[in-house]
């Protein structure tokens, strides 16, 4: 079910515009995953998977049970995978980072092997994901992020049946506990590993860090807070949302002007890696495509320029609390480079600024999906019920 701060779909620290050193974790912390394009795996572009998931997200009793990144998991143009060890002596398995979920599970490819720390509970384990679900055994087992990322006793899902899961092994569920609710038999929910890692103290804050590289590639999770190394400048916080719907979600508030003109006034929106795409309210979106002189492409359904169109393309600034983190007309287009993978020309400029489907007023007027993340260093603090940013190297590159 979704609930009342979710989505790690991920990522929210909060209140003051410094950092929080309790939150600081370095890279012995840290969880390495693989970014890959999955834009054209079932025909459909990337703009009609993001904005049937934000459709969903803008809706969600519509279906209590299915996570919110059920779009992701099957449809989303970018996934997110890191090598996962099960059991004593450990079997890798490739699982799905999912913020958006909590559930972690295995056997969708690559069998579950039981070991000396296998433990059968006999509960019965189901989770509908929309464009996918699994549903098996419930397992407690020893589960390996890193050396020093080790939990024992961690629920896990042994699928008997995983339909729509043709790319992984399984999931690692990193959302919040709520989502684990009337997925396991006999228990009211389950405890994910952010919250056994710490209840066990291998971290002291629950919070998780998330490092991309622009273009794809390497990417890093940080559990317990964040890694410094790859921030150029403080962690600024701010709390989450109470408007509804986006204060299900990991919701922030925020304003985005164009250069010096305000597109989208303040409002409410949420921050989530399983969304490819920037998305904003259809009056916004207007006054973007109007100020860029954009026109749409059919074949990708992306905002598309001229050269002489990039080259007067200003700074898009997202407000939030008081900080501005300005998006550079670099950091608005799609990487050339991957062009092809979504349908487009080689030659052609596309943007990643898209509209969400429906004008401003819902209470859910905005994604901050990967395109926006991979140029900010971004935080999700369970504990502390709040989000952050910070500037990267990749800020301000010219990597597109």
């Amino acid at each position: 079910m979704f609930p009342s701060k979710a989505l790690l779909s991920i990522l929210l620290i909060a209140l003051s515009a410094v950092d929080a050193s309790p939150l600081r974790r370095e890279a012995a912390s840290t969880l390495t995953f693989t970014a890959r394009m999955n834009a054209r795996a079932n025909n459909a572009n990337i703009v009609d998977a993001d904005r049937a998931r934000a459709q969903a997200m803008q809706h969600p009793t519509i279906s209590k049970r299915a996570s919110s990144s059920s779009f992701s998991i099957a449809s989303s143009g970018t996934v997110y995978t890191a090598q996962v060890g099960v059991g004593s002596p450990a079997t890798q398995y490739t699982l799905l980072i999912d913020t958006g979920s909590s559930n972690t599970w295995v056997g969708a490819k690559t069998p579950y092997k039981q070991t000396s720390t296998s433990v059968a509970t006999g509960n019965s384990v189901s989770v509908e994901y929309g464009s996918g679900s699994f549903s098996g055994e419930e397992y407690l087992d020893t589960v390996t992020l890193s050396s020093d990322l080790v939990i024992t006793g961690q629920s896990i899902g042994v699928a008997s049946s995983s339909p729509g899961f043709n790319i992984a092994d399984g999931i690692l569920g990193v959302g919040p506990t709520d989502l684990t609710q009337g997925t396991v038999s006999n228990v009211a929910s389950v405890p994910t590993v952010t919250d056994n890692l710490y209840s066990n103290g291998n971290i002291s804050t629950e919070a998780i860090g998330v490092y991309f590289v622009p273009g794809g590639g390497a990417g890093e999770l940080t559990f317990g807070g964040f890694d410094s190394s790859k921030t150029t400048g403080s962690v600024n916080y701010v709390p989450l949302t109470t408007t509804s719907p986006s204060s299900e979600y990991w919701g922030i508030d925020q304003s985005i002007a164009y250069g010096n003109s305000t597109i989208l006034s303040a409002t409410a929106g949420i921050v989530d890696t399983g969304t490819t795409l920037i998305l904003i309210a259809t009056d916004a979106f207007n006054k973007y495509q109007s100020a860029t002189g954009a026109t749409l492409d059919s074949n990708t359904g992306l905002l598309m320029i001229t050269s002489d169109q990039y080259a007067n393309l200003q700074t898009l600034n997202f407000n939030i609390g008081s900080t501005s983190y300005g998006l550079t007309p670099n950091g608005q287009i799609w990487p050339r480079s991957l062009n092809s993978d979504i349908g487009g020309s080689s030659d052609n400029i596309y943007l990643v600024v898209n509209d969400i489907g429906s004008n401003s007023g819902t209470g859910l007027d905005f994604i901050n999906g990967y395109s926006f993340l991979q140029r900010f260093y971004s935080v999700f603090d369970t504990t502390n019920h709040q989000v952050g940013f910070a500037t990267t190297s990749s800020t301000s590159a010219v990597s597109n």
